[in-house]
């Protein structure tokens, strides 16, 4: 099942709409359009989620920048003085990290995280590959990761000095991703595609 609209392409929601929907259910808000988030992601997808965020949560430990795993809000206001009731836009990317602890607060980060890591599921690929791309690069995100959990490989996009992604950097197998953003953290590929 693909990651689908909840009404008409013409309605628009804002945060403050997406706070009034059931508890159980995921939806990500792009632009004012609601997409269900279901089904919940298969055991591969876990499974690769689980090791990048206990691998960066350990490399992070004491230092001042944040991870976070889903279910967790990034809200992408216009700009920061924006209220919830004019944010358009809510995601629930696989994996954070915040290094501006101003973006911080108990809803969750309001503003672009500087790392986002989105695992590719059949459900939600053409949204993380097409949509979410060029909604991170739009609001500055400064490194977005594509990880294909059955492929084994990941995609690395960094933000260049003219605010675009540029072409990824392709990782694969037993490679290991250098995190320069982070200061000296390394991947090991081979400790996240587990068998």
């Amino acid at each position: 099942m693909a990651a689908m609209a909840k009404h008409a392409e013409n309605e628009r929601f804002t945060y403050a709409d997406y706070l009034t929907w059931p508890d159980g259910e995921r939806w990500e808000l792009i632009d004012g359009e609601a997409y269900c988030m279901s089904p919940a992601p298969g055991s591969k997808h876990q499974d690769v989620s689980r090791e990048l965020f206990v691998i960066i949560a350990q490399y992070l430990k004491g230092k001042p920048c944040k991870v976070y795993s889903a279910p967790y809000d990034v809200r992408l206001p216009e700009n920061a003085a924006t209220s919830d009731n004019y944010i358009e836009t809510v995601v629930q990317p696989d994996i954070v990290v915040v290094c501006d602890r101003s973006k911080l607060d108990d809803r969750g980060c309001k503003g672009a995280p500087d790392l986002v890591i989105e695992i590719l599921s059949p459900s939600t690929s053409k949204m993380d590959l097409q949509d979410k791309f060029f909604l991170y690069q739009r609001v500055g995100v400064k490194e977005y990761w594509l990880v294909h959990p059955s492929d084994k490989t990941v995609m690395v996009f960094r933000l260049n000095n003219q605010g675009e992604y540029g072409r990824a950097d392709m990782f694969a197998g037993d490679d290991k991703v250098s995190v320069p953003l982070l200061g000296e953290l390394i991947i090991d590929l081979k400790d996240v595609f587990l068998e």
